[in-house]
This record gives C-alpha cells, sequence and structure tokens, in this order.
C-alpha cells in the first residue's frame, strides 16, 4: 500500500529528541498525490507540529485541498490516534466517510473514518450568521 509504505519512511525523519515519539502521516489527495508530514518537535512543547498538521500544510502548499484517505502510523502499544487539533484539521479537508488507517510499527492496524474521530465537528455551516 502506498500510504502506508509513505507513512512508515517519513516517519523516520520526524525530529522528536525529546519524546523520542515519532509519527509519520500520509494523505491520498483529489489530486491523485500523496502528501506526508512527521512531527517536528521543539523544546518549547508547545510550538512543535504534528505529523498530519504537517502533511495538510504540504498538500495545501501543492495546490491540492481535499483529502481522500489518510494513514497515520508511531511507535506505540496499540495504533495511535490523532490529536483533538489534527481531528479538526482532518475535518477541514475531508468528508466524514473519508477512510483513515491508524497504526503501529509492529503492523497493527485500526481502520476508522474522518466523522468516527471527531462526531459533532464544527464547520462552516457553524458560521453561516457571519
Amino acid at each position: 500500500m502506498e500510504l502506508k509504505e509513505a507513512a512508515r519512511a517519513v516517519r523516520e525523519n520526524a525530529y522528536a529528541p525529546y519524546s523520542n515519539f515519532k509519527v509519520g502521516a500520509a494523505l491520498l489527495a483529489d489530486d491523485g498525490r500523496v502528501y506526508v508530514g512527521c512531527n517536528v518537535e521543539n523544546v518549547a512543547y508547545p510550538e512543535g507540529t504534528c505529523a498530519e498538521a504537517g502533511a495538510i500544510a504540504a498538500m495545501i502548499a501543492s495546490g491540492a485541498h481535499r483529502i481522500v484517505e489518510a494513514y497515520v502510523i508511531a511507535d506505540s502499544p496499540d495504533p495511535v490516534p490523532p490529536c483533538g487539533g489534527c481531528r479538526q484539521k482532518l475535518s477541514e479537508f475531508a468528508a466524514r466517510d473519508v477512510a483513515v488507517t491508524l497504526a503501529t510499527t509492529d503492523g497493527s492496524e485500526f481502520k476508522t473514518t474522518v466523522g468516527n474521530l471527531l462526531p459533532g465537528a464544527f464547520d462552516a455551516g457553524h458560521m453561516d450568521r457571519t
């Protein structure tokens, strides 16, 4: 699977000297291309970025705007879910039924959707009166 291989490869590039918790993300966009991201830590912890956010930024910078599928991998005992902020970011660029695979480096996978990761997501419709 191309997304799995891309996420696994980019995870190795993660900058995680403080937590040693490397995460890789790969997104298939509506332009047919795969965009990747890895977590980038900072000694001032809140200033780091998540793998999913990096992949989304790469996708947007390249001109694509919709996620068709996502894959996230980390070296953890169980498949690691995106943080709350990344769930919201994924929902900004993906339909609720878009497949998301969460994986471990040991080969365990959990398949879900963007809608299941963030039920009741805040979206542009909530701003209709502005």
